[in-house]
């Protein structure tokens, strides 16, 4: 996708990493102004951020006249994960097990925000001087939308991944599993000395992925425990909910493979093992604790004590905090919207009702601010909480409410809990159907979504019998040609392909269509 040059910053008096995206994708064109909005949104994103395994991201820029599309990161000297696995022999397995906790600790972290890396492989990971493992190239898949593979206008599959899960094979939705899917598959290669999936042919590649159960590792290395190798299994599951929940699970599996702590180890000791993953579990690199289910914030009890002693909160300076913050959020400076905001409602949560009007309209735009600023794991409970609110005001907020549902369904895939999302998506979907037609533009999304995530959870006929009037729907108001149609189009060609494979004929599940 293209180059990483050494750069020197004269200000700071420091080397940098400069990582220059190849001009053929920013080129002026019909595509060039989507790239630029993705390109620096996920550089905002990857920011967000701050862990030791990720080099941090020092400037992103978009300049069409001068060197095009670049971002200034930290310098990281090290050996690459490809490197490593190409020497002589198998890795040793506490090597292997440090490589992928170390990893899962900056997926916990991640997925959180949440960031999907979408292209996990030895090519992205690099075991630093001091054995820290920095994940690299977060965001670039996204960025430039090579997170899936492209299907011809005949059906015919090109480009793939040695590490590509299912599902993004398929172009189905993509959450943090996929990244653990990958994650199984380096674990797997660290651990017999070659990825679970070998074949040349980039389709039959895909199919091993997408069917075939990978070799029991107990045959191709005896010395791997039997828990250990359960959990490489799991990794690999076809269908996302069947994997482990999330990057801590994972972490908590291999615990009990990492090599114990050594005070005893000097720094003299640590420098003459350069590149030794398991140099950092002398002091153990735990992941990030798992998020708490309460809300971004807890307003006071009506009858609190606290309510009455608290300063009052005039309805002017709420007025004018929202008045702000909503040109905040026009001018995309989102975290400092929610930042402030967040500010004012704490202060005004003591002395004041969650459900004064003026109070849930300085919700809706913090709620707004953090959607925005795709931080989904804090506007998630600040939209469910939304909802209890509205739907208790009665019908004339009703509108409102339905809305504030379905950026909770949003958050909620966004988040990888395709699940919890469908179902959401579908109650949406039941009441926006009382007023509005099939074809409106909301209803399509949400249709979409529902389609969509009913083949990410595996039910492929229940997909096919929502995508396929969907289809003619968006062909219909939008055309062959929009990424929407492009989208359904594709997902019904791979329920297709992954039918016809199982049962002889796609025409069991798709029909003539």
């Amino acid at each position: 996708m293209g180059q990483v040059w050494l750069g020197y910053d004269p200000i700071l008096n420091r080397d940098v990493a400069v990582k220059l995206i190849r001009r053929d994708l920013t080129t002026p064109g019909p595509d060039a102004e989507e790239l630029a909005e993705r390109f620096k949104r996920e550089a905002r994103v990857t920011a967000k951020f701050d862990h030791p395994g990720v080099p941090a991201v020092h400037d992103a820029v978009l300049d069409r006249e001068a060197d095009g599309v670049y971002m200034v990161m930290q310098l990281v000297r090290g050996a690459l994960l490809t490197d490593i696995l190409a020497r002589p022999g198998v890795l040793p397995v506490p090597w292997a097990v440090s490589v992928a906790a170390q990893v899962c600790s900056v997926l916990s972290y991640a997925h959180a925000v949440p960031v999907v890396h979408r292209d996990l492989k030895p090519d992205n990971i690099m075991v630093a001087g001091d054995g820290t493992v920095k994940v690299l190239d977060f965001g670039v898949a996204a960025v430039l939308g090579t997170d899936v593979t492209k299907l011809t206008s005949t059906g015919h599959i090109i480009g793939t991944r040695r590490y590509m899960s299912p599902e993004q094979i398929q172009a189905a939705a993509v959450s943090p599993r996929s990244d653990l899917y990958a994650l199984g598959c380096i674990l797997h290669e660290l651990l017999a000395g070659k990825p679970p999936f070998t074949a040349e042919a980039e389709f039959q590649l895909m199919e091993d992925h997408m069917y075939r159960a990978p070799a029991p590792l107990c045959g191709l290395r005896a010395e791997v425990d039997p828990a250990l190798e359960r959990l490489v299994l799991d990794l690999l599951a076809k269908v996302p909910h069947q994997r482990p929940d999330s990057a801590q699970d994972v972490y908590d599996r291999l615990v009990p493979f990492l090599p114990a702590p050594d005070p005893e180890r000097t720094t003299e000791q640590r420098g003459q093992e350069a590149t030794d993953p398991t140099g950092p579990y002398r002091r153990p690199l735990a992941p990030r604790p798992r998020p708490s289910e309460k809300a971004v914030y807890t307003p006071t009890a009506v009858d609190s004590p606290l309510r009455s002693a608290a300063p009052a909160v005039p309805d002017e300076e709420l007025q004018q905090a929202r008045g702000h913050a909503a040109a905040l959020v026009e001018e995309e400076r989102f975290s400092q919207a929610s930042g402030m905001l967040e500010d004012v409602l704490a202060r005004a949560a003591a002395v004041r009702s969650a459900s004064e009007p003026l109070m849930v309209g300085l919700r809706l735009v913090h709620a707004l601010a953090l959607f925005c600023d795709d931080d989904y794991g804090r506007a998630l409970p600040e939209y469910e909480a939304l909802v209890e609110v509205l739907e208790a005001a009665g019908p004339n907020r009703g509108e409102d409410a339905l809305y504030c549902r379905r950026q909770a369904a949003f958050c909620r895939m966004e988040l990888g809990d395709s699940e919890g999302a469908l179902a959401e998506f579908e109650a949406v979907l039941g009441q926006m159907r009382q007023g509005l037609p099939d074809s409106d533009m909301d209803v399509l999304e949400v249709r979409r979504h529902v389609g969509l995530l009913l083949q990410a959870v595996d039910r492929l006929r229940e997909a096919v019998e929502a995508l396929m009037p969907l289809y003619r729907d968006l062909m219909a108001e939008y055309g062959p040609d929009a990424p929407e149609t492009a989208q359904v189009r594709d997902a019904l060609v791979r329920i297709r392909l992954r039918t016809s494979r199982t049962t002889g004929s796609g025409r069991a599940v798709t029909g003539r269509n």
